[in-house]
């Protein structure tokens, strides 16, 4: 399963960073090296994590999320060709969620970024465009809500809080790596399976609410 192997790799490559401060600078995300033509820096900085709560925060979430999109991939457009595009999804969502992040720092000595976050939350808003009426929450809150509204909200508290530069994290690679996983997935299933995505998640929550309504009429 790719999923556990990207999980596999990630872990493997955070723990030897962590305890060697040569390794970690070779691989980070360091926008003034990438200006100067370290551009696989835009990858590998993915597979770098801060501390074991950050990796683990990030790969828990990957294994949930990850596992079924990859079955999804495979299910829809055959076992190669899903693996092959789940591994090009993961990638491209790791380039396109810290693009911002390099226009903005590109110059700036003292940035450093680090984590697999901006390719994560394409995997999760993957899921929720594809399941917008399952429950989700965060670890150790109470709280589920529709899959769709807590897309809405994350996206919502993290503009807040990159506006805030709350916390030292990197909020705006959420942002683009989750609206990259969304239009990932349109324009591949309309290419690749004749599959209209963007109806499926109305359609689905129009089922829902009318089920909602027969319920309460009852």
């Amino acid at each position: 399963m790719i999923t556990i192997f990207i999980i596999a790799l990630t872990a493997l490559i955070s723990y030897l960073a962590f305890n060697n401060s040569s390794y970690m600078n070779k691989l980070i995300f360091y926008p003034p090296a990438v200006k100067r033509g370290g551009w696989y820096r835009l990858v590998t900085y993915g597979v770098l994590h801060a501390d074991f709560t950050h990796l683990i925060f990030n790969m828990l979430t990957l294994y949930i999320f990850g596992s079924y999109i990859e079955k999804f991939f495979r299910a829809i457009l055959g076992d190669q060709a899903g693996g092959f595009w789940y591994i090009i999804m993961y990638i491209s969502a790791l380039i396109i969620s810290i693009l911002p992040t390099y226009l903005k720092e590109k110059n700036n000595d003292n940035y450093r970024g680090l984590g697999a976050s901006g390719a994560v939350s394409a995997v999760v808003f993957a899921y929720i465009l594809i399941n917008p009426m399952s429950f989700m929450g965060v670890m150790f809150v109470p709280v589920m809500l529709p899959a769709f509204l807590f897309g809405i909200l994350f996206v919502v508290l993290s503009v807040v809080l990159q506006k805030k530069h709350s916390g030292g994290i990197n909020h705006s690679a959420h942002i683009a790596g989750g609206i990259f996983g969304m239009v990932f997935i349109v324009i591949l299933f309309a290419l690749l399976a004749d599959i209209n995505i963007i109806r499926h998640f109305a359609d689905q929550i129009q089922i829902s609410s009318i089920s909602d309504l027969i319920h309460i009429g009852y």
